[in-house]
């Protein structure tokens, strides 16, 4: 689905046990999605300065892999794009705050396989945040308002929950389930990582225009995403804070020859529907 990109399992979101061949001991698989801000609004600030949004989100079939096993104690390990994998790491966040709701240690020995770009705007840590909760609530049989917990972590965690389609209202936790937008999708990553949080400072002062209000702002931290946009031409659009850019296409070939010029990270991807 995308250059080093491992393609995608054959369920849309659930979990998927194996076992492995000297201890026997159950591992789960969870897929961990992407997702695309179709638009994006910003509304102003709160009076706590927080940013208010409005935005249609898309969940994708690009994805993130989570191995999640038992273990005597936690620990982590990665593959594909660097990511920490210390405190920092949203795998961690969520594992500790899982432990904090249950009140008792959660051994686990998660890996990370990671296809989808760190600080791109496609949702990655978000949605590795929400595919740990999944899984640690299936392996340790823990019944628990996963919904409390994925909003305590971050406003897209939520969202990746469920999947599918929402409009995303406040920071991004105020969902309304929508009809899945089905179609294709080509994705150009310029190899730039954004900060969320600096993105959003940015906005105070240069504002934006639709589809995605946030994109000035984003030109405004690192001139190369402007760059990048350029040569790209107007028929894409950044998604999320960015640095990535996507363009709809009526089909997989149409989508694989937008992306068949480019000098950097593509993929070509789908929309998928809800995994719970």
């Amino acid at each position: 689905m995308g250059r080093n990109h491992r393609a995608a399992l054959s369920r849309q979101g659930g979990c998927v046990q194996r076992e492995a061949a000297t201890s026997r001991q159950v591992t789960l698989v969870v897929p961990a999605r992407a997702k695309l801000n179709l638009d994006l609004a910003v509304l102003g600030r709160t009076e706590g300065g927080f940013h208010e949004i409005r935005t249609h989100i898309q969940a994708i079939d690009l994805h993130d892999l989570l191995e999640l096993t038992p273990a005597d104690r936690t620990s982590i390990t990665t593959t594909g794009h660097a990511v920490p994998q210390d405190g920092d790491n949203s795998v961690l966040k969520a594992h500790e705050a899982m432990q904090q709701e249950a009140g008792r240690d959660l051994p686990t020995r998660f890996h990370l396989d990671k296809h989808i770009p760190p600080g791109s705007g496609l949702g990655g840590a978000s949605s590795d945040a929400a595919a740990a909760l999944r899984g640690l609530a299936a392996l340790h049989n823990l019944k628990v308002d996963l919904g409390a917990v994925a909003a305590s972590i971050g406003a897209d965690v939520p969202f990746f929950l469920n999947g599918g389609a929402a409009t995303a209202e406040g920071r991004g936790e105020r969902l309304t389930r929508l009809p899945i937008d089905r179609a294709w999708f080509a994705i150009a990553w310029p190899g730039v990582e954004l900060s969320t949080a600096a993105v959003y400072r940015a906005w105070d002062d240069v504002n934006g225009d639709r589809p995605n209000q946030l994109r000035a702002a984003a030109e405004r931290v690192e001139p190369r995403v402007k760059e990048f946009a350029a040569g790209l031409g107007p028929q894409w659009q950044m998604t999320g804070s960015g640095s990535a850019f996507f363009t709809r296409c009526p089909d997989e070939r149409s989508a694989r020859q937008a992306t068949a010029g480019l000098d950097c990270w593509t993929a070509v991807t789908h929309s998928v529907g809800p995994w719970a």
